[in-house]
């Protein structure tokens, strides 16, 4: 039992993140809430569900003000992750951070200056990291050889509630910025090398999002030791369901595969379970005979340790209080946040421009 006084954290966005966030604070007995953000009566519907009580707020720079907290979850829109957060540091707060973590890349690195300027831990939610499942798909892709061959997407057939929060995001950045930054952040684990360039498409698919943006993206990275990436990622009504789930690389030495086959057979691609949800590796060895025939039959591994959506919320929060608790150095966490951001801006660029980006 800690004998230190609880961390108090002001929880800013009430959305999807922001509650799941705010449900993980309220199990931590070193975690204590002193208060709710958001514009709308999400904060209302959030505090009772935790069991009512909590003091809430329509205005960040208030509730700052008024609670003087010790850290800020931050779950808003990605268009206010970079004035946030600089207000957050500027009070001597820690910041949890939603990623991306800001809207541009010169944002980012505002950011990451301004948490090391204030001496507080900045943590980005790359919730893929702190999923078993996931670490072990890195890692037997890593066993592969080089040059790897990485195959990604997340197609979400979005309608209702998930509808208006994908067009609320695409006022401010595009699918493949918003969500590839996790896939490639995966990516860049499993090469460990530079990525040198990116080529990337896009389609506008419905008139209910700004003219200047597309709500469907697909990228492809080339990196310096010859691997290749390629990642698809759309949203919206008119979204197939079929094959929105691909997490596959192929290797020197044979190919590793999540196969979700439980949500890639019932249509969940808007559930966000359906989004982390790993099932079982299928692992492929190359290896033939002097007949061509394969020496090793595929090994199916079924990952026991499966944790939900809330799971994996809990498992980054009790990461964030590790890592302010014992003062853990995060300048390669915070790093490769502001990279991946980068080369999603990049095939951004590209989309834009119908050019090959260098980087």
């Amino acid at each position: 039992m800690s004998t230190l006084a609880p961390l108090r954290v002001l929880v800013v966005g009430c959305g999807n993140m922001g509650a799941s966030h705010a449900v993980a604070y309220s199990r931590m007995p070193d975690m204590r809430i002193c208060g709710i953000v958001s514009r709308g009566d999400s904060k209302v519907k959030l505090d009772e569900k935790l069991g009512g009580g909590y003091p809430l707020f329509d205005d960040y720079a208030e509730a700052l003000q008024q609670t003087s907290p010790d850290a800020v979850c931050i779950s808003t829109y990605p268009d206010t992750h970079e004035a946030f957060a600089l207000m957050a540091f500027e009070k001597g707060c820690h910041v949890f951070m939603e990623k991306p973590i800001a809207d541009s890349v010169a944002g980012a690195e505002r950011v990451a200056a301004a948490a090391a300027k204030a001496g507080r831990k900045l943590v980005i939610g790359y919730i893929l990291r702190h999923h078993p499942s996931w670490i072990r798909f890195i890692e037997e892709a890593r066993r592969l050889g080089k040059p790897l061959v990485m195959r990604m997407n997340l197609n979400q057939q979005s309608h209702g509630y998930m509808w208006d929060v994908h067009r609320n995001l695409m006022k401010s950045l595009s699918p493949i910025v918003d969500c590839a930054v996790h896939y490639i952040d995966v990516m860049c684990q499993m090469v460990r090398s530079r990525p040198v360039k990116v080529h990337a498409i896009g389609a506008r698919l419905t008139p209910d999002i700004p003219d200047w943006n597309y709500n469907y993206g697909q990228l492809q990275i080339r990196f310096e030791d010859g691997s290749v990436g390629w990642y698809e990622a759309g949203w919206g009504p008119m979204m197939s369901e079929t094959a929105f789930f691909v997490k596959d690389v192929v290797g020197p030495e044979g190919c590793v595969s999540i196969v979700a086959r439980e949500a890639s057979s019932q249509g969940q691609s808007d559930t966000i379970d359906a989004h982390t949800k790993t099932e079982s590796l299928r692992l492929h060895h190359s290896a033939i005979d002097e007949r061509n025939e394969f020496t090793r039959p595929d090994e199916w591994i079924d990952l026991s340790d499966e944790p939900d959506h809330q799971g994996l919320c809990d498992r980054e929060q009790a990461f964030f209080l590790k890592a302010i608790r014992e003062d853990i150095d995060l300048t390669d966490h915070v790093q490769d946040a502001v990279d991946s951001l980068r080369i999603a801006f990049a095939c951004d660029e590209s989309v834009r421009t119908g050019e090959v980006v260098s980087l």
